[in-house]
């Protein structure tokens, strides 16, 4: 098999980074500037909570991967599932190396009437995790340590672009797709996980925006980075497909709604209330929307369908993430009530259906976000916290970030994949298009 230049140089960047973490200065060599506390302030409970989350979260990548590959034809399921898979590998190294520092780094941006707005972190704050310790960090996590903050937060960056790939399967070279997430990764998410999470950050400092667990930072980014993909990679030659395997769909949409409890419930970053909650809103949303997308679908005159109520499922969780920690459980059953319904449209609208957004992951993950960042703007508890408790401007200020989110992971998404395409192409060619590519990119083959 002949190797390509692009090869060459993805191993020798790997070869770099693993040489470049052997001549970094240890933690130890770095003083305490007054960021962090001492250990004593450490909380076990909250430890103990926050690593069973991180390793729910990262559940949810292999669970994604599997209710993407069940979703697919059958010549696609081993790429499909890989694409999800494989975010595991780059962007736990990419957020090590530079990620997280660009996600939690020192602010940089500008003043208005001498108040810093943070646009991206400081890529020299916690390069290979130099000073990313065992002290909790005042302002980020004060009662767990801070590294495992970091690592918390680093499963929310691998599956963000994982989420993406369902928008262009059956027809992306796994190199150009490789790049792209990296590009993603370090222009759309690294930004926007700073401007919404970070203290100081300019959407959760200005606009106030409330994104208890990555409803705008994770699936309203995916879900309009994935309408570009499949705008700019095109229609399949054959579109048509029947599902491979309904029950992997299952097993996925399992693996992710227990998860999910992490990805919601964890990013309390403290064993309270809050995260208890998160905890019953997360559940109750999806059942909401699982039922409701089913009846949806049957009094349209579709069939009752596994796949269809996998799919309410996980927009109910999609649609309550932002607002989990904010409202009540009465509030969650309307919060996946009417989300259902909405992405049920969107995923059955004529004019949205000539993209060939392959598993309607825009219909489900962005529609799924931005009603979830509505409705929190709506419905969050607390003094002028939202629209039905006073916050009139909150929910004002909440609706221009939510034209400016989407605008920036939209275009900025645009141009990085005309980007990606102008260095190495995007797109199969359409003999291994036809081919399948667990063939044409992998040679690997189910055996059914």
């Amino acid at each position: 098999m002949k190797v390509g230049l692009k090869w060459v140089v993805s191993f020798s960047v790997i070869t770099l980074v693993a040489f470049g973490g052997l001549f970094w200065s240890p933690i130890a060599d770095f003083p305490n500037t007054g960021e962090f506390l001492s250990e004593d302030k450490i909380v076990g409970a909250d430890v103990a909570w926050i690593l069973a989350a991180a390793g729910l979260v990262l559940l949810m990548t292999p669970g994604l991967s599997f209710f993407y590959g069940g979703m697919v034809g059958k010549k696609n399921v081993i790429s499909t599932m890989l694409q999800s898979f494989i975010a595991l590998g780059v962007i736990s190294i990419l957020w090590v190396v530079i990620g997280f520092s660009l996600s939690f780094g020192d602010s940089l941006g500008f003043e208005i009437n001498g108040v810093h707005y943070g646009i991206i972190g400081n890529p020299l704050s916690y390069p290979f995790f130099s000073r990313v310790g065992v002290l909790p960090h005042k302002m980020m996590a004060s009662t767990i340590p801070f590294v495992l903050f970091a690592l918390f937060q680093m499963k929310f960056a691998v599956i963000t672009p994982a989420l993406i790939t369902g928008s262009f399967a059956e027809r992306v070279r796994f190199i150009s797709y490789l790049l792209f997430m990296v590009l993603f990764s370090l222009f759309i998410y690294t930004p926007l996980c700073h401007m919404v999470w970070h203290p100081d950050g300019l959407l959760n400092k200005y606009f106030g925006v409330k994104d208890f667990a990555g409803g705008t930072v994770v699936h309203m980014s995916a879900g309009f980075a994935a309408l570009a993909g499949a705008l700019v990679l095109g229609n399949r030659k054959n579109p048509h497909h029947e599902p491979s395997n309904i029950p992997y769909v299952l097993l996925g949409t399992g693996m992710l709604w227990f998860g999910w409890f992490g990805f919601n419930a964890g990013s309390a970053l403290s064993a309270n209330a809050s995260a208890a909650v998160a905890f019953g809103t997360t559940t109750i949303a999806s059942a909401s929307a699982m039922m409701t997308w089913i009846f949806f679908d049957r009094i349209n005159g579709r069939s009752v369908s596994a796949l269809g109520a996998c799919i309410g499922a996980v927009v109910g969780l999609v649609a309550i993430t932002p607002g989990c920690g904010f409202v009540s459980i009465p509030e969650s059953l309307f919060i996946g009530f009417i989300t259902a319904i909405v992405s049920n449209l969107m995923v059955n609208w004529k004019a949205l259906k000539k993209i060939d957004d392959t598993l309607d992951v825009f219909a489900c993950h962005g529609v799924g976000g931005i009603m979830g960042m509505i409705l929190t703007a709506i419905f969050a508890h607390g003094e002028n916290a939202s629209l039905l408790h006073g916050g009139i401007e909150v929910f004002a200020h909440h609706m221009a970030a939510l034209v400016l989110v989407s605008a920036f992971t939209f275009f900025g998404s645009l141009l990085l994949y005309k980007i990606t395409d102008s260095m190495i192409t995007l797109r199969v060619s359409e003999e291994s298009e036809n081919k399948g590519l667990d063939i044409s990119q992998h040679e690997e083959s189910l055996k059914w």
